[in-house]
Order: structure tokens, then sequence, then C-alpha cells
């Protein structure tokens, strides 16, 4: 962080307290209030902490207004042309793109450890085989401290550096073997000859009485989708890791904790949502009523995969995905699928309308890879999942940032109590029952 060279006053009751302000090396200035309760007693109220910076970063950085996505200072769109995953991988964990021997090197680490410890196919036994893939994972990932103790110490940097290796690498195992599991199908174990993406495709579709060869497009367009959700500042999830991470939890129960929160259909159940609703809609007959219904401001319903909280201009990361969804619908032959003829005659609506194109409600990124991934062959179950994978390298990044940071502190947010106060203790023969229980317990 830069020294403050600017400060803002706040008048509190006649107090006036001098607030430093912050000048980053991209994006809106910020207003330092560490000390702010300290000298003036007052809390600030930020619900989702829409306002807030929690800590300082060199990985990610977003411009919402002007579309624009950075991971280290390399625009997504020239990462996505021109680099691969494992390289992304590098960049966010090391901050620098790596030489030729560095990316090999690197490259041969991650392939060391895909294979997971065998007593864990014990673990995923355990599960109900209509488990949810997510759940799964939620658990695995948290037993990982269960069977690799030589990389939990986090005072340690070497353990620090195989944990971050061994969650990227054993990452997409897990989510395979979750997706096999919940389809009573044998675990596919990963092979050393593969890139990332094609030993992951290989993993969940191949079976033992059959030879499989993954088509070059589909992992091309599988390692995009992994690229463009690597990281993405400071969301729901990462701000999860970090809080977690703050406590002195183990990297495997912190990046639990962001596939936790990454579960979350406002977070990243956005491509299933999205691809449900298209199933909803059924038939391009059927669009003009629910665009009509989306344009209804006394109706709920909205179009999801379109506009996003952050970017208010196009996704950056939508018109990459856009390329792939064409290229993966043209090499499968299906243009016909009903389905994605919605698809398509919604991104044309979005495109030209003129409420979306005021409003700003483009097809983001989440709309794209839902469909990618159905062509492929994904039920909507492993669309999360698949964006789990493609986050851990952030996370892991964030973490490992997090953990080094001299001013680190665990997360402690405040509140505004809106509760009761000074209340008399009775006794519990002279208590009524309260209206809350009766209400939820259809007593009288």
């Amino acid at each position: 962080m830069t020294d403050a060279k600017r400060t803002a006053t706040l008048n509190i009751e006649g107090k006036e307290l001098e607030l430093p302000i912050y000048s980053p090396s991209a994006g809106p200035d910020v207003l330092d209030i560490t000390k702010l309760y300290a000298q003036g007693k007052v809390f600030t109220y930020d619900p989702g902490f829409t306002s807030t910076a929690s800590c300082d970063s060199t990985i990610t950085f977003i411009d919402g207004g002007e579309g624009k996505l950075q991971y280290r200072g390399y625009s997504i769109e020239d990462l996505a042309e021109k680099s691969h995953y494992l390289e992304v991988c590098y960049l966010l964990l090391y901050g620098d793109l790596p030489s030729k021997e560095q990316q090999t090197e690197f490259e041969d680490r991650i392939t060391g450890h895909t294979l997971l410890h065998d007593q864990m196919q014990h673990l995923f036994r355990g599960f109900r085989r209509d488990a949810h893939p997510m759940s799964i994972m939620c658990g695995v990932v948290g037993a990982l401290s269960a069977f690799y103790h030589d990389s939990t110490d986090i005072t340690d940097i070497n353990q620090r550096e195989l944990a971050s290796i061994r969650m990227i690498a054993k990452i997409p195992t897990i989510a395979a073997h979750a997706y096999k599991y919940s389809i009573g199908q044998p675990f596919v174990c990963p092979r050393n000859d593969l890139d990332y993406a094609s030993n992951f495709l290989r993993m969940c579709f191949a079976v033992p009485t059959e030879k499989y060869e993954v088509n070059p497009v589909l992992a091309k367009a599988m390692d995009r989708i992994f690229t463009l959700h690597a990281d993405h500042e400071q969301n729901a999830s990462t701000s999860t890791v970090r809080l977690a991470g703050s406590s002195g939890a183990n990297p495997f129960a912190c990046i639990a904790a962001g596939i936790a929160c990454l579960w979350g259909p406002a977070h990243g159940g956005a491509n299933e949502a999205a691809l449900q609703m298209l199933h909803e809609i059924g038939t391009v007959d059927r669009i003009p009523e629910f665009v009509a219904r989306a344009k209804d401001k006394n109706d709920p319903f909205r179009l999801m995969g379109f506009g996003h909280r952050v970017y208010k201009n196009f996704d950056p990361r939508a018109k990459v995905m856009k390329e792939s969804a064409d290229e993966v619908l043209e090499l499968l032959g299906i243009e016909d699928n009903e389905t994605l003829k919605v698809a398509k005659e919604l991104e044309r609506i979005a495109l030209e309308d003129e409420y979306f194109i005021e409003k700003k409600l483009y097809p983001n990124v989440d709309f794209y890879s839902g469909i990618i991934l159905s062509a492929m062959g994904f039920p909507t179950s492993m669309f999360t999942p698949v964006f789990a994978l493609s986050r851990t390298v952030g996370w892991i990044s964030q973490w490992k940032e997090m953990i080094t940071d001299p001013k680190l502190k665990i997360g402690r947010p405040r509140q505004l109590y809106t509760g009761a106060v000074d209340r008399v203790y009775t006794d519990v023969e002279n208590r009524l029952p309260t209206e809350k229980y009766l209400k939820f317990n259809g007593g009288s």
C-alpha cells in the first residue's frame, strides 16, 4: 500500500477526525477507517461490504464500468487467447509469467500430485449415491488435511507451497470422482501424459470398457472455462477463504469453506440457474412472454445469465466464452437442440433490444459456460463443481497473499444491533408461548 498523501475530514458531533486516503495503482481511492472506532467511537454500516476494501491485493483487478478484468496486470482477453490454464495458475501464484523451464517444472509438479490417497476412496463411498457433487467436494477437500499432514503448517513456507500445488493438482480428480460417484460409474485415475483440461474430461467421461480420446476443441473450451473463472477479486467465496484463513485455519479447510460459499445459487450456481431458465422457457415461441416478464417492474422474474453485479458494461469473459460456445456447438453438431435455439434467440434479443442495451443486460460468462458444459455432456449438478475447480487457484493465491501480509488480523466485522436490551429473566412457569414458535409449529 502506498503512503496516504491526502486525508478526509469527518465531523462527528463537533469532533473532527482526519482519515487517510490511499490511491491504488488502479481503481477508486480508498478511505482508511481502521481507527474510526478508536477515535470516533462509531462504526460504518455497509451490508454486503459493497463499499469496503477488506485488504490490499496485487492479484486481480476489475473495472466494472469499463468491462475490464486483469490477472496480475494481464488482460483476460490476452490470457484466454495466448495462454493456458496452468500458465495462468503460475501467474496467479507467483506474480509473473513463467519462463519455458519454469513452466515445464511447474506443470511436472502439478502432474505429480494428481492422484488421491488410496484410502480416500472409502471417504467417497460414505456418501449417498444421490449426493450432490458439491456436497461431496466440500467434505473431501476439507478431509485432505486428514491425509496430508505435511502441508498444513501455515507458518512453514515449504508446507504452504506444497499445499498450493496439491490443491491445484487434486481438485480435478476430486471433482471428477464426485461426478463418477454420483452417476454410479467407477473412478477413472488421472494420466500423466495428458494436459490439465484433457485429463479432467477423461476422468469424467471415460469408462474402463471403451477407449476414450479427448477432442482438442473440447479440451480447449474447458481450459478456457478454467482460465476465465480462475480469480475474480474479492468475491463472496474468495472473501470466505480469506476470512477462514485469517483465523489460522489450514489451507484445505479454507478452500473447503470457499467451496461451501460458492455453492450458493447467487454465486457459483449462476450458470446452473441460467440453463434451468432456458429449460423453463422451453421453446423459442415462448421467449416474448419471458422477455415481457423481465421488463415488468411488478414481476419478480428475471432473466438469468444477463448482466452482472460488478460489470456495468459487457462482461469481458463473455466474448471469449461465446467464441468457445460457437466452436463447441459447431463441433458437436447440436444446433437443432431446442434449448440451444432458445439460448441463441435470447442472445440475439439481448444484443439488439433497446431495453437490454439501455440497462446493459448483456449475456454474461455464466450464460455461455452453462451452454458449453451442457453440450459437453455435464449435468447441471456439475456446473458449480467445475467452477470450484477453476477458482481453486485464485483462492490459493489469495490465501497465500493474505498469510504473508504483515497487516493480517483475524476477520471480525461489526454490526448494527437492533435487538432487545436489558430484558428481565422470567421463570419458566410464568412464561407465555412465544409467537414465533407458534407461527412455525402450527400451535395456537
